[in-house]
């Protein structure tokens, strides 16, 4: 068995690096390596990924599609068969869920849709509620309360614009 200290590279696996271009003793001299003349023999010359001899690369021929709006908003999704494993008149929130590990990460709102069934009465605070979802809760003589959705605290806001207005205009307040 082998360990640590004994390791070895297999024979033959370490190559010394060419040297080209110097000098004819060398076997790689004169052309070093490259041949006579052409495209491939002249400097700056296909040594980028994708190169295809000056054909239109596969990159460029393929159409773009795609966008992801920096300003999107990432929800946590909560049914309402998870609920059901809260108890009779308890107040479901977001730290309420968290506990449960219901909700994991730093989502910037909660959403509770419909799927499933709800028999207890409980008072849901989340930022929004599917039509389906709000009239369940109601049904099973619980309440669906909604939060305001806050994308940004004040203090981050502040950070982010670090002087550029925030502070000046409180200063002038």
């Amino acid at each position: 068995m082998s360990t640590l200290s004994t390791l070895k590279a297999p024979p033959r696996s370490r190559h010394s690096k060419k040297r080209v271009g110097r000098g004819q003793g060398s076997g790689l001299g004169k052309t070093a390596g490259r041949g006579g003349k052409g495209q491939k023999a002249r400097t700056g010359n296909m040594h980028f990924e994708g190169f295809e001899g000056g054909q239109m690369p596969l990159q460029r021929r393929l159409p773009k599609f795609g966008f992801h709006s920096p300003n999107r908003l990432h929800w946590a999704v909560v049914n309402l068969r998870e609920l059901e494993r809260f108890g009779d008149g308890a107040t479901v929130d977001e730290a309420a869920l968290r506990a449960r590990g219901l909700l994991k990460g730093r989502p910037d709102g909660v959403k509770i849709l419909g799927d499933g069934e709800l028999r207890r009465k409980l008072t849901v605070r989340a930022n929004r509620f599917s039509a389906r979802a709000k009239q369940a809760i109601e049904s099973a003589g619980g309440k669906a309360e909604e939060l305001p959705l806050v994308v940004h605290k004040p203090e981050s806001a502040a950070k982010a614009h670090a002087g550029k207005g925030v502070k000046a205009a409180a200063a002038q307040a």
